[in-house]
């Protein structure tokens, strides 16, 4: 795994409204990418409960909610707002250069399973 520096393009800003969210792919792990009024956040895309899709959930505010269960995480730092997920998701660092966002990936972060 990259340590904390190593940042990737995952997409433009410009295309990233505020109150959506953008799949992408890093080195084999998904993430998802959830753009606010207080900016850009970045986590794992996978459902700790049931391997959803948390990009294809929906975005309110700061709670983030899995389409297949309705379980709930923070955007900010991972942790389960609602059940029934067991384990917070993976939180990564973002920035914005130039119009383009990067992520890193946190070298701490549990593997991720691959249902998809």
């Amino acid at each position: 795994m990259p340590d904390d520096d190593t940042f990737h393009r995952v997409g433009e800003l410009a295309s990233l409204r505020p109150g959506r969210v953008l799949g992408c792919t890093v080195q084999g792990r998904s993430l998802v990418i959830c753009r606010t009024a207080d900016g850009l956040h970045a986590l794992d895309d996978v459902c700790t409960h049931a391997f959803a899709k948390m990009s294809e959930g929906r975005l309110r505010g700061s709670r983030l909610v899995c389409p297949l269960h309705g379980a709930a995480f923070d955007i900010g730092d991972g942790r389960v707002l609602a059940g029934p997920a067991p384990r917070p998701l993976a939180v990564h660092r973002v920035r914005v250069v130039d119009g383009t966002i990067e992520v890193a990936l946190d070298p701490h972060a549990p593997p991720q399973p691959d249902p998809f």
